[in-house]
């Protein structure tokens, strides 16, 4: 059968066993845009998404009584598996949701965080990209320049200013789909190429970039891991140039307990968290060294309590930190950290076996608990190369061939992740699934 064939097939499966779910999408245009509560669950594979019923630990059971194994949680935010139940015990304690009073657990969760990341004051947001947002701020007002860097193909949520990517002709572009930005973001970001030095050195040689925002890995092409030195290296020209190393961990969490920044001994001035920490409550963090601290607190021209664009009446709520602290201290520990390594290893060489059983010119890359096949036969290493591995018609037709098998990732591309609560077997039954589909593909 040829690939369009496949996926006909697939697509008429998984409509035949999802009759509740395509109703209810149905019905659902009638007060969402796009018949979706938010627009990247129309990305699914199947022409609408499969509505939830309930999930814990790792496995989802949709309306239509569909069990499956999770390997998407939530695209990492919820890496600590679904309703842990110290987490829930945790929020189930709360009494006063939010009333913009510090509790006891918002210093518990910042002595945490910086035993974890090795930088020791902290505050927090609902997002990460909030957390990004207000970090990008402080960095401008305390260097005074206006630009920061990013690397092309990057991700840092929804930050206006990370939208934008290096075309074939190495020239700073808005990428290709961004819905209203304030100003074309080459006026705002200046843009390198991941693991490309010189290109670096382009963008902080202006000595006009007050912070290189940056994921340790990039996750959100497909996982593109630095060569060795590159991140040493990032290190000094930021020092050399006064920029500010700003690193988001919010996907490269799956490093271990200390993301990269403390499985490779990075030395960043900041770093941003979101997504997993508080257990699937929305929650975001910044962290900042003590120098950085100093500086931030020496700028007396700053109103970060009220004016200046930094806080949101909900951050720092009690039920945030009473869900991080419980997530952090129980649940997303260093033992567990262990587990989910091992598994992921398994599941990486579940997948290898199969890409090299049936010749098929993939590669696998993996980041801790995390892990990512690419249509390419060698990893990528830049983002560029990332996305030019991409294909939506093997995307379709695999994502659509696991679901109708019980297994889920994240709809947006290749990624697996796992949780405390992954289980051997689940492991084992996305190795029999996906070589499967790749012996259909190869048949």
């Amino acid at each position: 059968m040829t690939l369009a064939e496949l996926i006909a097939r697939e697509r008429a499966r998984f409509e035949q066993d999802h009759p509740r779910s395509r109703e209810l999408h149905e019905q659902a245009h009638v007060s969402l845009l796009a018949g979706v509560p938010m627009p990247w669950m129309a990305m699914w594979a199947g022409g609408f998404p499969p509505y939830l019923d309930r999930a814990h630990g790792a496995t989802v059971v949709d309306v239509d009584g569909n069990e499956y194994a999770d390997f998407c949680v939530g695209d990492t935010g919820a890496m600590a598996g679904h309703s842990p139940e110290s987490t829930m015990r945790a929020i189930a304690q709360v009494e006063g949701i939010t009333t913009m009073l510090p509790t006891e657990d918002s210093a518990w969760v910042g002595g945490e965080l910086a035993r974890r990341f090795g930088v020791p004051y902290w505050q927090f947001s609902l997002t990460a990209t909030d957390a990004n947002r207000w970090m990008i701020r402080m960095c401008r007002h305390v260097t005074r320049r206006p630009r920061i860097g990013v690397f092309s193909w990057c991700y840092h949520g929804s930050v206006d200013e990370s939208f934008v990517r290096l075309d074939e002709h190495g020239l700073a572009r808005a990428r290709e789909g961004l819905v209203g930005p304030p100003v074309d973001p080459t006026e705002t970001t200046r843009v390198a190429e991941f693991n490309d030095l010189r290109s670096v050195e382009s963008v902080l040689e202006h000595e006009d970039v007050a912070c290189l925002l940056m994921e340790p890995a990039l996750t959100n092409i497909g996982i593109v891991l630095p060569e060795p030195g590159f991140m040493d290296a990032v290190r000094s020209l930021c020092t050399e140039h006064g920029t500010l190393l700003v690193i988001d961990e919010t996907h490269t969490l799956s490093a271990g307990p200390g993301g990269c920044t403390a499985a490779w001994g990075l030395e960043p001035d900041a770093v941003t968290l979101g997504k997993s920490i508080g257990g699937g409550v929305p929650i975001g963090a910044y962290g900042v060294t003590a120098e950085l601290a100093e500086r931030i607190s020496a700028q007396e021209d700053a109103d970060y309590e009220d004016t200046g664009g930094v806080g949101g009446t909900l951050a720092g709520n009690a039920l945030s930190l009473a869900a991080a602290r419980a997530t952090l201290g129980e649940v997303l520990t260093d033992e567990a950290f262990e587990r989910m390594i091992r598994l992921r290893e398994r599941f990486a060489q579940g997948v290898q076996a199969a890409i090299t059983e049936h010749g098929m010119p993939w590669s696998v890359v993996s980041l801790g608990a995390r892990c990512e096949y690419r249509y390419a036969p060698e990893p990528p290493r830049t983002g560029a190369e990332s996305a030019a591995a991409g294909d939506r018609g093997l995307d379709e037709y695999l994502h659509l061939y696991l679901m109708n098998r019980g297994v889920l990732i994240t709809p947006f591309h290749n990624m697996a992740l796992m949780c405390p609560a992954t289980t051997e077997e689940q492991v084992d039954l996305h190795t029999e699934v996906f070589g499967a589909a790749v012996a259909e593909l190869g048949a």
